[in-house]
């Protein structure tokens, strides 16, 4: 059975003393995706409608690969069939009216004037019946519908040739079209027809293989689904492609089986929040809730095994959904599932899926760091390699099971590097045999084999990691190992790149610093900061980017810090887990020895919700302060900072940065102003201005360099280049 799916058009500053830090120890994160526009807003033309292939069992997935269709139609593709639907049709025949031809659906009439006796009489003009289609919903909807010509007339007896006609403005009935595009998918390997449940590796704790599905309030495109608001409601939900069942009947066992976990390292669900799975019944096009669990603390993953036996499932078209219920303002009451497995010839205790494992992947092999710039690599001395590298597995087979050594390989486009070897009797934690569901956890030191080339030539370098570990039963192969690009770039990070949390100080001028150790003393450039929208926007608050010296293990003195007429805000990315540049004010080089600490001091006490990456704990490389640098902190969690420092690269010439002795600014002059006010800038390819109201909105663009300030309301606006963008803005107060 084929079932046809949906898709959206391919088209288109006061004072005060700051108070508690963190009010709680950190906060859910939102992904932030702009949907796509349509071509013609409300119609559903350019859109796709794809027909899905059938599943045959068994049906499995234990995320640790892409099961997910995607749907991407091309207009010209093979296959590709298109159809036109009009809006307005002839109810006689059924064919499109011309498009000339316009409607009203108030009664007009026409209207005889006798000069004679002062008297007139309407006749009214007969209603035209014609069909229409709502162009909004696929397929559109036919309705029935009676029309009058667009116009009045008016004629007067006893006067020769005076007629006259009044049109309708507007008429609300005319011709339009939407052209609709369909195309048939086959791919096998794909299970799932949607995408707003998050594939992923880094929210499940202690899950049973690499990969989780997890369900949040976001929809598809990481976007809330209603954004600021208090509503609780059902938000992701993911459903299988078709599946044939004709051929089984309920003594073959059917069992439906899976894995499932609330909160792991996101949000934790209410008692009112809920994960539900629900069965479909083609031959009635319904619906069936089977299972649901409310909300509640972590606890590990745990089992779910239900039979199949209703003969209203057992047809060609059965689909299976999950779908959660809870708050549908961000990333919020998460739920994770694992190891969905739909089979027959089962039985009621058959609850274990054989299987070992890897649980989470690797994600550097340097100690400490998951990037540094490659110059600071190739010019140390020491060797960096990781001497803890964290291996975890889990053998989920029922019966004891020899262990293998495991590898790690280092490839460059294509080309071995070299290997590290994973001692089997290591891996088990020096057990003779991996144990029956058993985890296994063991620590790798990598500081006595292989380093990277440090000969190699270039400003930047990347390495493809992967590694592998394997027992001797029959498993799944695909979650036995794990890749990962080791990346060595202009910056240092802490993090993994996933952001599973959010946090930041509270209170109005309160500080947060990060700690780096660096390979050498350089310059810095400024620091990539990953900011997730998280319930509150704060966008709109102001922070003033800083650097400090390091004072015996704190932030000491000042290197840089933004003045006050360039403060930043934080900027949130369209995607999930990217990071913005925030450069120095005039694109200068601030010298930093080794260890230096980077962060920012804020103007308002909201949280900013900087991105916490929970699976890699720096949290002691994180401070904060609450009294204006008088004492400070480490934070009450674990996790690492999306904040990463910028380093002096190659990169330099083509963004034009300079050295703090050649510092580059720009003026705005006089300042304040009632009048006008002269923007000066250093750079001479300069097309214009943006300015910005203290809320962040922007108000008006200017051409030149002049800003007449006659008119606007008194207060503090912000200049903004057209073409640096990246630079920091200027403060401009008009009186």
């Amino acid at each position: 059975m084929r079932i046809l799916l949906f898709l959206l058009s391919l088209g288109c500053i006061s004072e005060g003393l700051a108070q508690e830090l963190f009010s709680e120890q950190f906060t859910p994160l939102t992904r932030l995706t702009k949907p796509n526009a349509k071509e013609k807003s409300g119609s559903i033309d350019s859109t796709f409608i794809f027909a899905s292939d059938t599943l045959q069992l068994p049906v499995f997935d234990d995320f640790s690969t892409n099961k997910f269709q995607f749907f991407q139609g091309a207009y010209n593709g093979p296959g590709v069939t298109s159809q036109t639907y009009y809006r307005l049709l002839d109810v006689s025949n059924n064919q499109p009216i011309p498009n000339n031809l316009n409607y009203t659906n108030q009664i007009t009439f026409r209207r005889t004037y006798d000069a004679v006796t002062d008297t007139y009489t309407d006749v009214n003009f007969p209603s035209v019946p014609l069909i229409q289609n709502n162009l909004t919903v696929f397929p559109p909807i036919a309705t029935p519908i009676s029309v009058y010509p667009p116009y009045f007339i008016y004629d007067t007896v006893g006067i020769p040739d005076v007629s006259d006609t009044v049109w309708i403005a507007n008429p609300s009935f005319f011709q339009d079209s939407a052209m609709v595009f369909f195309q048939t998918i086959s791919d096998t390997s794909k299970i799932w027809i949607d995408r707003m449940a998050l594939r992923n590796d880094r929210y499940g704790v202690n899950p049973r293989s690499l990969g989780v599905a997890t369900f949040d309030g976001l929809d598809e495109d990481g976007y809330p689904y209603q954004f600021g608001s208090a509503v609780t409601n059902y938000g992701d939900r993911l459903t299988s492609k078709p599946i044939d069942l004709t051929n089984y009947s309920a003594s073959d066992s059917l069992y439906f089986s899976f894995l499932y976990q609330p909160e792991g390292l996101g949000d934790i669900p209410e008692a009112g929040d809920s994960l539900v799975l629900e069965f479909y019944a083609s031959g009635q096009d319904q619906w069936f809730h089977v299972w649901g669990v409310a909300g509640s603390g972590i606890h590990p993953f745990r089992a779910v095994h239900l039979p199949l036996t209703q003969a209203n499932f057992l047809t060609d078209g059965f689909r299976f959904r999950f779908r959660n219920y809870g708050g549908l303002s961000g990333s919020l009451d998460h739920f994770h599932i694992d190891y969905v497995h739909l089979r027959a010839l089962s039985s009621y205790n058959d609850t274990l899926f054989k299987d070992f494992a890897l649980c989470y992947p690797v994600s550097s092999l340097l100690e400490n760091y998951t990037s540094v710039p490659w110059d600071h690599y190739k010019n140390t001395a020491s060797n960096v390699m990781e001497n803890g590298l964290e291996i975890k597995v889990y053998n989920g087979s029922n019966a004891a099971e020899n262990y293998q050594n495991g590898q790690i390989e280092i490839l460059q486009g294509g080309v071995q590097q070299g290997t590290f070897s994973l001692p089997g009797f290591l891996l088990a934690e020096g057990n003779i045999n991996y144990n029956p569901s058993t985890y296994y956890t063991s620590y790798h030191d990598l500081s006595m084999g292989y380093e990277f080339n440090r000969l190699l030539p270039g400003d930047y370098q990347t390495f493809d990691i992967k590694t592998t570990v394997s027992a001797q039963f029959p498993n799944l192969i695909s979650n036995d190992s794990c890749s990962f690009t080791q990346g060595f770039y202009n910056y240092y990070s802490y993090d993994d790149g996933s952001a599973e949390a959010a946090f930041g100080p509270t209170g109005a001028q309160s500080m947060l610093a990060v700690h780096f150790n660096a390979y050498e003393a350089d310059s810095l450039l400024g620091v990539y900061l990953h900011f997730v929208p998280s319930v509150v926007d704060v966008s709109n608050k102001l922070f003033y980017l800083t650097v400090w010296e390091d004072n015996n293990g704190i932030p000491g003195n000042l290197l840089y810090q933004d003045d006050v007429f360039s403060p930043r805000q934080p900027t949130y990315n369209q995607g999930l887990n990217n990071f913005n540049p925030y450069y120095f004010a005039g694109g200068i080089k601030v010298p930093v020895s080794t260890s230096f600490f980077v962060g920012w001091k804020q103007v308002d006490a909201l949280r900013y919700n900087l991105g916490l990456d929970r699976n890699i704990d720096h949290s002691d490389e994180i401070f904060y302060s609450v009294d204006f640098g008088g004492t400070w902190q480490n934070p009450p969690f674990a996790g690492s900072p999306m904040l990463r420092p910028i380093f002096s690269t190659a990169l330099d010439a083509v963004l034009n940065l300079t050295s703090s002795t050649e510092e580059k600014k720009y003026r705005v002059f006089p300042n304040p102003s009632n009048i006008q006010a002269v923007i000066e800038s250093p750079y001479p390819d300069e097309e214009g201005y943006l300015i910005f109201g203290l809320t962040g909105q922007k108000n008006f663009e200017i051409e030149g360099n002049i800003l007449h300030v006659e008119g606007l309301a008194p207060g503090y606006y912000l200049i903004k280049s057209k073409i640096h963008q990246q630079l920091p803005i200027k403060f401009l107060r008009v009186e």
